[in-house]
């Protein structure tokens, strides 16, 4: 009795689904009817061959069933569907995939054996199944992708399923072309620190290296894929890691947290050097900028020096051979502006998203991966990754490595054998820049793509744009691409800090880059796109930096309750500049009177002061008081750097002048004569008085 009602119940249901399906309000309905026969999970485990290429050719499918419906269930059924009709293009191939409905899955359904009996299932309980046909028992015949799909069903009923897509690649009359491909792994990362010293403003890079970590699992992919992968690291975060194999502190609400070296920071940085000592490293600006924002908001000059301090960066530490000539901005995406930045900083290659340089017309095929863009600086190469191909790297959802495998071997297969190919075409691959891989899946799908018929990979250099390349519409940079550069708010105080941090080199005896350059660069990443605040913070402790190095040289004596007298009304005023740095330094000192009707300067430098590390130097400065006068008046004193600009605050100076001219000499001259007048008199007097005094003694002495 309780298998003839659950039997008319589950005819009953499908009987209501067409009803339910035509009436008002019927995509709530089919979700609702969705949800309900959800209730088994079946999933596929293996396919094999992955792609058969003949009409004989066994094609076992193996996974399993999960009761998820809470109660014991019998009259079980795994079915395989399919159809043989094959896809006519790529995009209908991704609208069954993505459909979820178990009313539009293929209607056939093998009578051999391509299905299997389940046993009684208990609740939670799981089952195995395996199907096996052929080519010729599916219909197949040409080569192509198929739909296929394998359905749960009870009594007949179909209660859930799972969509893949088949390929059979027989042999064709006229032999497929070896497109091209060309993969693109980035290693990029958000800043960690400030400054260069060893204080991290969080300590989730550690988190990243250890275990399962992000970081950690590009490292396991580097260590098996082949050399034709082209890996972009931001040298940023190799500093950053390179400081942590020496010991560290982690800023916290508390205040600091030392950290010992870090052992998986030195077997990282050890593991990339040694996979990828011979596979293409390409190097980001340092810190990974945001190139759009610093064009449109006046940076131009951050730009190059990233790049440059970038390659610098990426050499040194990680690859000898890594190259800054390609550049993959933010999103994929740049406009006119950017891309004439980047291209008078020697970039002559940018990785865009699809939808940054569409094809001028709409295109049932897939458009080659190169184009050339005009820029100021001459042609540039635009290398546009293939958005379903980059995706499967990265998929949004739980997606088997086994599912997705199947769908990159079709997704190339369609490519290969698109109608009006005459040459090979070039694809790339560039999942999002800051992903978090699956280690599995990505050396899977790297594996596949080495041993496809109808692939040969490649390194990203060498995709240049063919003489069939479909034309691109140009650069296509929406209001919505501005909006998520970093704004002018943000960048302004980034801006001031870069121009107060360049002074610190330019005051130096030995000119050097100033070695704030990459502090103020952190600023600028595009990291801080999601998290504004954050960046603020840091922008905040870098100002500080920068600010107490310039309070470093300084000009001494410049106390307002401490005025420097002029005696006269003209003299030499000394003006000192302490240099509390360890290096010897040169500059120019500015003077300027406040009152030039009372107080007038005539100070000329020729050559700059030069004053060793931790000592002062003086300049001697000629002061003119105007007649009759004396008080208090001020000077404005600038410190400047060898091309005259302004180092630190301008400090003001009180001269006190005592000067006397006219009347007042003369009321000196007479005080003067008559002070000259008495000491003479003065002298005189003494001078009787003695002659007296011994004439006395002599007397005393004749009468004795």
């Amino acid at each position: 009795m309780i298998r003839k009602a659950t039997l008319l119940a589950a005819l009953s249901a499908a009987l209501l689904a067409p009803l339910v399906a035509v009436t008002p309000g019927s995509a709530a309905a089919k979700a609702a009817v969705t949800a309900q026969r959800q209730s088994y999970t079946v999933s596929i485990s293996s396919i094999t061959p992955e792609a058969p290429r003949n009409l004989t050719d066994e094609i076992k499918i193996t996974g399993t069933v999960r009761n998820d419906t809470g109660a014991d269930t019998s009259g079980l059924q795994v079915r395989l569907r399919y159809l043989n009709q094959r896809f006519a293009d790529r995009a209908t191939m991704a609208t069954y995939l993505s459909d979820q409905n178990t009313a539009t899955l293929p209607s056939s359904v093998s009578t051999r054996n391509s299905f299997m009996d389940l046993p009684p299932l208990a609740a939670g309980g799981t089952a195995q199944w395996t199907i096996t046909a052929t080519p010729v028992q599916l219909g197949l015949s040409t080569f192509g992708v198929y739909p296929i799909a394998v359905d749960v069903a009870q009594y007949s009923v179909p209660q859930a399923a799972v969509r893949t897509v088949l390929t059979y690649a027989p042999a064709t009359p006229q032999k497929l072309p070896r497109n091209r491909i060309a993969i693109a792994l980035p290693v990029i990362d958000q800043p960690h620190r400030a400054t260069d010293d060893a204080a991290f403003v969080d300590d989730k890079l550690s988190q990243s290296l250890a275990g399962r970590g992000r970081l950690a699992d590009l490292a396991r992919i580097a260590q098996s894929a082949p050399a034709t992968v082209t890996w972009v690291f931001d040298p940023a975060l190799l500093d950053d890691v390179s400081r942590m194999t020496k010991g560290y502190t982690v800023k916290t609400k508390d205040g600091e947290e030392k950290k010992p070296a870090s052992a998986e920071a030195t077997a990282w940085l050890t593991t990339m050097r040694s996979a990828l000592a011979a596979s293409p490293v390409v190097a980001t600006p340092y810190a990974d900028p945001d190139v759009a924002a610093l064009a449109h908001q006046g940076l131009d000059t951050q730009t190059h020096r990233a790049i440059e301090l970038g390659g610098q960066t990426a050499r040194t530490l990680l690859n000898r051979n890594a190259t800054t000539n390609l550049n993959w901005p933010a999103d994929g995406v740049l406009d006119p502006d950017a891309l004439d930045l980047l291209s008078v900083s020697d970039v002559d290659t940018v990785l865009l998203n699809a939808t940054n340089l569409p094809p001028q017309q709409p295109v049932t095929t897939t458009p080659d991966g190169a184009a050339t863009l005009d820029s100021v600086n001459g042609p540039v190469t635009a290398l546009v990754a293939d958005a379903e191909l980059s995706r499967l790297f990265e998929p949004a959802s739980s997606t088997s490595t086994l599912l997705s495998t199947q769908r990159f071997i079709a997704e190339t297969a369609m490519i290969a054998a698109e109608p009006g190919q005459t040459a090979p075409r070039s694809l790339v691959v560039a999942p999002s820049r800051r992903w978090n891989p699956n280690p599995t899946l990505v050396t899977a799908l790297i594996k596949t793509a080495g041993k496809l018929p109808w692939l040969q990979p490649v390194k990203l250099e060498s995709i240049k744009p063919g003489k069939g390349a479909v034309p691109r519409a140009g650069l296509t940079y929406t209001d919505q691409d501005r909006k998520e550069e970093l704004s002018r708010k943000y960048l302004d105080p980034v801006k001031d800090v870069w121009s107060k941090s360049q002074l610190t080199s330019l005051i130096m005896q030995q000119k050097t880059q100033s070695r704030f350059d990459a502090a103020v660069l952190r600023l600028t990443s595009s990291a801080w796109r999601n998290s504004t605040r954050a960046g603020r913070s840091v922008t905040s402790e870098v100002k500080k930096a920068v600010d107490d190095r310039l309070a470093e040289i300084k000009i001494t004596g410049a106390s307002p309750d401490s005025p420097k007298t002029l005696a006269g009304s003209n003299g030499v005023v000394p003006i000192s500049v302490k240099n509390e740095l360890g290096v010897p330094i040169e500059l120019y000192i500015d003077i300027k009177s406040d009152n030039p009707e009372l107080l007038t300067v005539n100070f000329a430098q020729p050559e700059p002061l030069t004053i060793g590390g931790g000592q002062s130097g003086t300049v001697q400065v000629q002061m003119n008081a105007a007649p009759d006068t004396s008080g208090d008046a001020t000077v404005t004193v600038q410190l400047k750097t060898a091309d005259g600009q302004p180092y630190g605050k301008p400090q003001r100076l009180t001269i006190r002048t005592t000067g006397y001219t006219g009347i007042a000499l003369v009321i000196v001259g007479a005080a003067l004569t008559v002070m000259l007048a008495a000491v003479v008199t003065r002298l005189l007097r003494r001078r009787s008085q003695r002659k007296l005094a011994r004439a006395a003694k002599n007397r005393e002495s004749e009468s004795v």
